[in-house]
């Protein structure tokens, strides 16, 4: 059975004020955090083929920027993003926008290493059947080596999304009207039911990855080669 004061403000736990046309709480979570894992994804899987392809002053230059990025804690860097960016720019950047910039930049970190490490993980013959067959470097990776290290990836880029999801919800130290910080409203509203309101925000988490886990291990099973 739903306590009570979950019932009372299940909606704006749900969504916040969309109706206001301000979402928030879990939808915004899902939201902040897609955008954040495809940008991350993105970052990371050209940051990969950057590290094994590129020239080796530039791979250098980049195993650096990981490295620090990887050094750095999620939220420092989210307050870096959130009170720099504006004085290096001169505009108002929405703390949404800094919070998913953030994430982006540190998961791609991770997820570069793991894009890294699947290209490696394809045998040596692959690229040496593309070279063979005449296709360039470029050609062998897009169409030889990358389905084959995606498959491979695939677990250990679902571990990061979780991982990404899970660290949106520092977004609330800026102010972004995410899970985690409508859940600490309405606490501190109703004052007598922590209990009730943390363990939904546990709830409200675990169904997220839940899904996120789902969703990969229906992909994995998918995409798993015909033997």
């Amino acid at each position: 059975m739903m306590p009570p004061v979950i019932r009372d403000n299940l909606d704006y736990l749900l969504w916040g004020n969309l109706a206001q046309g301000e979402p928030g709480g879990l939808l915004l979570t899902a939201l902040l955090s897609l955008a954040a894992a495809v940008a991350a994804s993105l970052l990371g899987l050209a940051l990969g083929v950057a590290l094994r392809m590129g020239p080796p002053r530039l791979q250098a230059a980049l195993a650096g920027v990981t490295a620090l990025l990887r050094a750095i804690p999620v939220l420092m860097l989210i307050f870096w993003c959130y009170f720099l960016l504006p004085l290096l720019f001169g505009v108002d950047i929405p703390g949404i926008a800094t919070v998913i910039l953030a994430l982006a930049l540190i998961h791609a970190a991770y997820l570069g290493q793991t894009v890294l490490s699947g290209l490696d993980a394809v045998g040596r013959g692959q690229w040496q059947a593309g070279l063979a067959l005449g296709f360039s470097r470029w050609q062998t990776l897009r169409a030889l080596i990358l389905p084959q290290a995606l498959r491979i990836m695939l677990p250990s880029f679902v571990n990061q999304w979780i991982s990404l999801l899970k660290d949106s919800s520092l977004a609330y130290i800026v102010g972004v009207a995410e899970f985690t910080f409508v859940a600490t409203q309405v606490n501190n509203r109703e004052q007598v039911y922590p209990l009730e309101v943390f363990a939904a925000i546990a709830v409200g988490y675990l169904l997220l990855c839940g899904a996120l886990q789902l969703a990969g291990h229906l992909a994995g099973r998918r995409w798993r080669p015909l033997t």
